[in-house]
């Protein structure tokens, strides 16, 4: 099992930035990726951002450039910095791990929101 949970959010304007931070706890030693999701009113859930145990990491187009996912092994602890903010990156966001031998995030944290005014 792991345990994701994440903070961070909250209420910023368009331009402004924000850094979520997700702790992870448990079976560490199992997780070969971590990832950022979000998903706003109305829309189906949509990765973010991700990043391997190698250190690989990908972005969604919509926010290549502004945002930027990292990592803290020593702290378990993933980091998602997002600036250059805009009124439609407003969603709630969540953590997620996935596990060796799974083909597929299979742990989330409870989500936090961010809402970015125009």
């Amino acid at each position: 099992q792991v345990q994701l949970v994440e903070s961070g959010g909250g209420l910023v304007q368009a331009g402004g930035s924000l850094r979520l931070s997700c702790a992870a706890s448990g079976s560490i030693r199992s997780v070969v990726a971590m990832g950022w999701y979000r998903q706003a009113p109305g829309k189906q859930r949509e990765l973010v951002a991700g990043i391997s145990s190698g250190g690989t990491t990908n972005y969604a187009d919509s926010v290549k450039g502004r945002f930027t996912i990292s990592r803290d092994n020593a702290k378990n602890t993933v980091y998602l910095q997002m600036n250059s903010l805009k009124p439609e990156d407003t969603a709630v966001y969540y953590c997620a791990a996935m596990q060796l031998r799974s083909s597929a995030y299979n742990y989330w944290g409870q989500g936090t929101q961010v809402t970015v005014s125009s």
